[in-house]
């Protein structure tokens, strides 16, 4: 835990030196359940880092991206083992297996119960933690063709939640959508209704993340954070995609920082599927995927780091002179 501890503590500094001020993190129900108080330690120790760097938290407490139950294997504690090349460190990941529908232990009533008993107790622990900007409840509902399936554990989620009266917003965010951009399933959409800011996914080119952005605003009489972004492979590129953020008054969370054993750098084994399949028309295989730093903590593009320094200066300049108009 300890070196763990100071990695973090050296990325985050890193984070906050160009402009970072929130991460986005998955906490594990497995950890959690099976490693319980260390668990909460750790975190707490987690979060401490991250204010020391003047850095908030966005907790993520449920998952649907999944991959099917004949491929599932419990978590196992020790060294994790991964796989060279691959998209996540995985050869079998959610996102090669979008014809099956992903398992989840939600599906055992027993564990089930056990998930909203880690969404009360970790929800009532920082109900009124100030180093927690929101809480992110539930990651891409009813992805991996879950769809209706999630929608009682979504509502489950946000009933524990809310039942605490926590300061900090509820959130789970839309992630799919129609060629108009609006959100489509029902998991999704009730997520969104329960949501009181509104937070997305996006990995398209400029034109649909616009497309999206006014469908959003059109439908939601809310604030609108990006919570997933930076696809570079489908052209989500973040020297055309940040400044729109800017712009529209949107806050973003990008996925990947540094590029380690996940790599996440690498493309999604589906997109490779659409290209050896012929399907692959404006894919640019030579980009990274996600992240900006090599290990080295040498950035992937320079001037991808320059456009993140500048906008994140204008914005806290700017918050500065509204905060200082606000105060008189």
């Amino acid at each position: 835990h300890n070196a763990v501890i100071k990695t973090v503590d050296k990325e985050l500094a890193f984070a906050s030196e160009i402009g970072f001020n929130s991460i986005r993190v998955f906490l594990s129900y497995h950890v959690w359940k099976y490693q319980h108080d260390g668990f909460l330690d750790r975190f707490d120790n987690f979060l401490a880092v991250a204010d020391k760097h003047n850095i908030s938290v966005m907790p993520v407490l449920g998952n649907d991206c999944l991959i099917p139950k004949g491929l599932y294997k419990m978590p196992e504690f020790g060294p994790q083992p991964f796989d060279l090349g691959y998209h996540g460190g995985h050869a079998k990941s959610c996102h090669d297996h979008q014809t099956e529908q992903g398992y989840s232990l939600l599906d055992e009533p027993s564990e089930a119960l056990k998930h909203y008993e880690m969404v009360e107790e970790i929800v009532k622990k920082h109900a009124n933690d100030k180093r927690i900007i929101m809480w992110d409840l539930f990651n891409e509902p009813g992805n991996s063709l879950r769809r209706e399936k999630s929608v009682p554990h979504v509502i489950k989620y946000f009933e524990a939640a809310r039942s605490l009266n926590p300061s900090q917003p509820l959130t789970a965010g839309v992630w799919c959508y129609d060629e108009k951009g609006v959100p489509n399933d029902a998991a999704q959409l009730k997520a969104a209704e329960l949501s009181d800011i509104i937070t997305w996914h996006h990995y398209g080119d400029w034109i649909s993340t616009i497309t999206i952005i006014d469908k959003l605003k059109e439908m939601y009489d809310r604030p609108l954070i990006n919570t997933e972004w930076l696809h570079r492979i489908q052209h989500n590129d973040l020297k055309m995609i940040f400044p729109l953020f800017y712009l529209e008054k949107i806050g973003s969370y990008n996925w990947g920082f540094i590029t380690g054993k996940t790599q996440t750098n690498l493309p999604w084994q589906n997109l490779w599927y659409l290209y050896e399949t012929g399907q692959a028309k404006s894919l640019d295989f030579r980009l990274w995927q996600h992240d900006l730093f090599h290990q080295n903590y040498k950035p992937y593009d320079p001037e991808e780091i320059d456009i993140i320094k500048y906008f994140a200066r204008m914005s806290k300049e700017k918050y500065e002179r509204n905060k200082g108009l606000t105060d008189s």
